[in-house]
C-alpha cells in the first residue's frame, strides 16, 4: 500500500468546534497545508467573540482553498453539526476531523487507497495517536452491544484472556495491521468518506448531541450493506478533551448517547426496557450518583417547566 499511486478526490474537511482551545489553531494548520485538502468548513457550535472573530479572519496562506465558517446556529451538538457541515461542502469527499486532532502529514492519501478498498458505502477510520506515538483507545473497536458495554464499564472486559466471552469493545491493544483492514467500528474523531456514500446512510443521527453518533454511524454503514475501514497508514494526533465544557457535561450526554442507541437497537421490548434503565447505569458510573441525580431532575424540571408554559398557551 506505501508508495501506491492513488488517483485523489476533492476533500472538504468538517471541523466542529466549541470552546476548543489552541489545539484548534493546529488542527486548522496542518489541514492547510496538507495538498489534497481542498476546502475547509468550520461549524461553530459556540466559541468566544476572539475565537470566532480568529476563524472569520483565518485564510490559509499561499493557496486558493475553499474556507468557510457556519456560524449562529448555537451548540447544536456535534451530529447536527457535521450534517450541517457536510451540506455546504463543494468537494468529493469529507474528512471528519476533531477540532483537537492534528493530521499526520501525508495521511490522506492512504485514506482516500484504504476507501477504494471498502463496500460503498464505506467509511474509514484513521490512527489516533498520544504525543509519544501511542495508539489512543477508540479508532479501533468492536460493534458495541449491551452486554460488552456491560463487560466494559464494570472492569470484566480485562478477563477477556481468560473468559473470551467477556471481549472488550477496544482493540487497540491487539497487534496493529500493515494497512486498511475491516472494522466493525472506528472513530467520529477521524473519519473519512465520499459525500456520496455520507448521504446513503444519510449523515450522522442528529439525536445524537454529543459521543456515540459515530457508533452508530459505522453501524448504519454496515447495515446499509457497505464496509468500514481501518487505516494505520493515515493518523493524527488527539490532545482530547480540550474543550473548557465540565467533564459532567460531557459525560451525561455520552450516557444519553449509549441509552439512546441501545434503545434504537433494541431487539424486543424487554431489550427496550433494558435501554431505558441503562440510562441511569451509564449515568452513575461516567458522572457519579450525586451528579447523575442533580442533572437528571434539572432535565426533568427544564421538561415540566416548558410543558406548562405549552399548555399555559
Amino acid at each position: 500500500m506505501a508508495g501506491m499511486s492513488v488517483e485523489m478526490p476533492t476533500i472538504a474537511a468538517i471541523v466542529v468546534t466549541f470552546h476548543s482551545g489552541p489545539a484548534l489553531k493546529e488542527c486548522l494548520y496542518a489541514l492547510c497545508v496538507d495538498p489534497h485538502v481542498s476546502e475547509i468548513v468550520i461549524v461553530n457550535n459556540g466559541n468566544d467573540p476572539d475565537v470566532v472573530d480568529w476563524l472569520l479572519k483565518f485564510r490559509c496562506a499561499g493557496n486558493n482553498r475553499r474556507y468557510e465558517v457556519i456560524t449562529g446556529h448555537g451548540n447544536v451538538g456535534f451530529a447536527t453539526a457535521v450534517n450541517l457541515g457536510a451540506k455546504r461542502a463543494q468537494s468529493d469527499c469529507l474528512l471528519i476531523i476533531n477540532p483537537d486532532a492534528v493530521l499526520r502529514p501525508g495521511s490522506t492519501a492512504p485514506l482516500e487507497a484504504a476507501r477504494q478498498t471498502g463496500r460503498s458505502p464505506c467509511l474509514v477510520g484513521g490512527k489516533l495517536f498520544y504525543m509519544s506515538g501511542k495508539e489512543q483507545r477508540g479508532g479501533r473497536r468492536e460493534l458495541l452491544t449491551l452486554s460488552r458495554a456491560l463487560w466494559s464499564f464494570t472492569g470484566l472486559s480485562k478477563l477477556e484472556n481468560i473468559i473470551p466471552a467477556f471481549r472488550d469493545v477496544h482493540r487497540e491493544k491487539d497487534p496493529e495491521p500493515d494497512g486498511p483492514v475491516p472494522m466493525p467500528v472506528v472513530s467520529g474523531a477521524l473519519c473519512y468518506i465520499s459525500v456520496e456514500d455520507f448521504r446513503k446512510v444519510e449523515g450522522f443521527d442528529e439525536l445524537y448531541f454529543l459521543h456515540v453518533e459515530d457508533i452508530d454511524f459505522c453501524r448504519r454503514i454496515g447495515e446499509a450493506g457497505g464496509e468500514v475501514v481501518y487505516t494505520p497508514l493515515g493518523g493524527a494526533l488527539h490532545y482530547g478533551s480540550t474543550s473548557d465544557v465540565s467533564a459532567s457535561f460531557v459525560q451525561w450526554h455520552k450516557a444519553k448517547g449509549l441509552s439512546y442507541y441501545f434503545q434504537k437497537y433494541a431487539g424486543s421490548a424487554v431489550e427496550r426496557h433494558l435501554a431505558r434503565a441503562s440510562l441511569y447505569f451509564f449515568a452513575v458510573i461516567l458522572v457519579g450518583r450525586s451528579t447523575a441525580i442533580r442533572i437528571f431532575w434539572q432535565t426533568r424540571r427544564a421538561m415540566l417547566l416548558a410543558w406548562w408554559k405549552l399548555t399555559r398557551g
